[in-house]
């Protein structure tokens, strides 16, 4: 019983961890409680029509062959990613949002499950399923161009890029029981190293430093400490004691702690690069069987613009239905702003200047922060 409890836990902190680390392509609906909005009628207000779109934007999307998919990732702030599938094939153009064109970049003879650019844009990395238990990296230049492929024998697959050296990759290989392996891909050399680290889901905080949760599988808490390891060392060391979650950016660490003992409101608070606290902000959160809801989130480090979608209440995730603000937090002023209500808890996804956000589980929707208005981004 206890294995099979143990089992359990492992496989619901993967599963969630998923959804909130990277774009999740095979749980969102299942894992992430959407809470309905109180007044559905005023989410259709905030979309504009396909005949009135801003003037910089060309909406909607005419796809050129196939049925779109979704949208993988922002390529600039003009420029959007995204996927068609005809039969078994997959195919990734790029628009423009101005011109109201699509150019095709890839064409894939099988499904791709997962489409996004590295942080800097410089790199595309694709990711196809030929089969069940195996999975093939595509790594693209901007123009399109193949830079290398490889395939990997997995059940799931997740990636991490290293910010301060984009021609690397971090790769958890899943196998169907969530027992793993870590290989780190470099791009530069088309070479494949496995690594040893305790957890699958980590992220870059130097050029050779990762961190991560240490969970204790023998005793499954909804905290751990927050480690740092250098690759290719065995010696890790504790950064922060109780962490729910946390992201890392290039000169920020993020955490999600709790703020009180009745654990009532979630804490999220932010570092520098020497692990001293730049601000903090707390909101409402919502239980799940054996943990917490964290809601989507996104950050532009550039812009110090922290945007999440908050619960108006602490309360149980399946019993909640007062939908969701989208409120923008400014870490380095320590103040915060309401851009939409009533909202679903959906994924979210800055553009490269912080000024627009996609959102919905196939990034359909496209939002001015702006001006506070939405936008489809592919007529339905």
């Amino acid at each position: 019983m206890r294995l099979n409890n143990r089992k359990i836990i492992i496989r619901y902190i993967i599963q969630v961890t998923f959804l909130l680390l990277i774009v999740s392509f095979f749980s969102a609906c299942t894992q992430q409680q959407e809470a309905k909005p109180r007044h559905p009628e005023d989410i259709d207000k905030n979309i504009k029509p396909p005949s009135e779109p801003l003037q910089k934007w060309k909406l909607p999307i005419e796809i050129p062959e196939g049925e779109f998919y979704k949208i993988g990732s922002w390529l600039s702030d003009h420029q959007l990613l995204y996927i068609t599938n005809l039969e078994q094939s997959s195919y990734v153009y790029l628009y423009n949002l101005q011109e109201g064109t699509s150019k095709l970049l890839y064409k894939s003879d099988v499904p791709i499950v997962t489409l996004q650019a590295s942080p800097s844009k410089e790199f595309i990395l694709i990711q196809t399923s030929p089969s069940t238990y195996e999975g093939q990296v595509i790594v693209l230049s901007p123009e399109g161009t193949e830079l290398m492929k490889q395939s990997f024998t997995s059940y799931e697959l997740a990636f991490e890029w290293n910010p301060y050296n984009e021609s690397e990759i971090l790769i958890s290989s899943f196998n169907e029981d969530w027992t793993y392996n870590m290989l780190l891909l470099d791009i530069e050399h088309s070479t494949t190293t496995e690594l040893t680290i305790p957890q699958p889901f980590i992220k870059w905080i130097g050029i050779d430093e990762v961190a991560y949760i240490n969970w204790d599988e023998a005793s499954p808490s909804l905290f751990g400490p927050l480690m740092s390891k250098k690759v290719g060392t065995e010696e890790a060391k504790v950064i922060f004691s109780e962490v729910l979650q946390f992201a890392a950016y290039h000169n920020t660490l993020m955490t999600i702690a709790v703020r009180d003992e009745e654990q009532l409101q979630a804490a999220y608070t932010f570092y520098n690069k020497d692990k001293m606290q730049i601000s903090s902000f707390s909101i409402p959160h919502l239980t799940m069987f054996s943990g917490w809801l964290v809601p989507f989130y996104d950050f532009n480090e550039k812009a110090g613009k922290f945007v999440t979608l908050k619960p108006l209440k602490s309360g149980e995730a399946d019993a909640y239905t007062d939908g969701f603000e989208l409120i923008s937090y400014d870490i380095n002023k320590g103040t915060s702003s309401l851009i939409l209500q009533d909202l679903k808890n959906e994924p979210i996804l800055l553009s490269p200047d912080g000024e627009a956000a996609l959102v919905g589980n196939r990034y359909e929707r496209i939002i001015n922060l702006k001006t506070k208005e939405i936008f489809d981004l592919v007529e339905k």
